[in-house]
């Protein structure tokens, strides 16, 4: 029974593929220099809901720095995709709306991927991962 519900290797590489390059990407691109560059940030960050810069800005850091570590690892991978997803449609539709395809490409592909992960789930090469049992050759 164990066998028909685990994936074959190349379903758990593609998924670790798309969370390690996506996470790394939204890392690079948009968590870090959020926190390398915070006070700066603090004066350029859009506010679409009138909250403050720091309203805007924290959780714009949680999304892109601290759930991408979470989803690195495979832990809670499909919750931390969640606040990505938010941050990236109000970027994409509430800050950005008159952005063609083209200028927002980025910003869709990044949500096509934590999509997709929320969807999917880690795959099971992450930490804490139980390998399927062996099931004998001939049995189920």
């Amino acid at each position: 029974m164990t066998r028909a519900f685990s994936q074959p290797p190349r379903v758990n590489a593609g998924l670790f593929f798309l969370r390690l390059t996506g996470c790394l990407l939204l890392l690079y691109v948009h968590g870090l220099p959020k926190v390398f560059h915070f006070s700066e940030e603090l004066t350029r960050i859009e506010d679409p809901f009138g909250l403050g810069p720091w309203m805007s800005l924290l959780p714009a850091i949680f999304a892109e720095v601290i759930c991408p570590l979470f989803i690195l690892t495979g832990v809670f991978a499909r919750l931390a995709c969640l606040p990505i997803i938010g941050v990236l449609l109000v970027a994409m539709l509430a800050v950005h709306p008159g952005w063609s395809i083209a200028e927002g490409q980025f910003g869709w592909l990044l949500l096509i991927i934590f999509t997709t992960l929320a969807l999917t789930g880690p795959g099971q090469w992450r930490l804490g991962a139980v390998a399927p049992a062996e099931v004998p050759h001939g049995a189920g």
